[in-house]
């Protein structure tokens, strides 16, 4: 299993979180943003900055992830995509995206831009709080220890 972390939007504490994770648990951790990012210094952390452009962060994670991996991203195309490949979606207020739920996730989307392009105030998602990161802190434990009795013990994927 290997983390990737669609970055540009990714709230400070939530990459934190991963930061911890991954070298405790030495899984690779890979964040893909358009700007420059700093990381702690680790063999299992990485950043990779793409050009600038529409979705390119989005297309780098979605041709680079594989089966298993775990994607953190709030983007509904991108996570589709991941779960498309056989990878894991987990959003930075700690809500699982699945196979299950992913349509109506895209359906709302596309309903929701309908409305914005026809000139409706939609507003925006609430203000990202502590009780989100805690969600995300939760989920992403049980994601991790499901990993690890899933593979016996065995750590990571190789340092970044």
């Amino acid at each position: 299993m290997r983390i990737w972390v669609d970055a540009d939007a990714c709230p400070g504490g939530i990459r934190d979180i991963l930061f911890r994770a991954a070298d405790r648990l030495r899984i690779a951790l890979t964040l893909v943003a358009n700007k420059p990012l700093r990381t702690p210094p680790s063999p299992w952390i990485r950043a990779i900055q793409v050009p600038a452009g529409f979705d390119a962060a989005d297309e780098r994670i979605a041709g680079e992830v594989m089966a298993g991996d775990l994607v953190i991203t709030a983007d509904i195309p991108l996570a589709a995509a991941v779960i498309d490949r056989g990878g894991l979606v987990l959003d930075p207020r700690g809500e699982r995206l699945t196979g299950e739920n992913i349509g109506e996730r895209l359906a709302l989307r596309g309903f929701m831009d309908e409305l914005r392009s026809s000139g409706v105030q939609t507003g925006g998602p609430a203000p990202f709080s502590a009780r989100d990161q805690k969600a995300f802190a939760d989920q992403l434990d049980r994601l991790l220890q499901r990993h690890a009795a899933g593979s016996n013990g065995a750590k990571g994927g190789g340092p970044a």
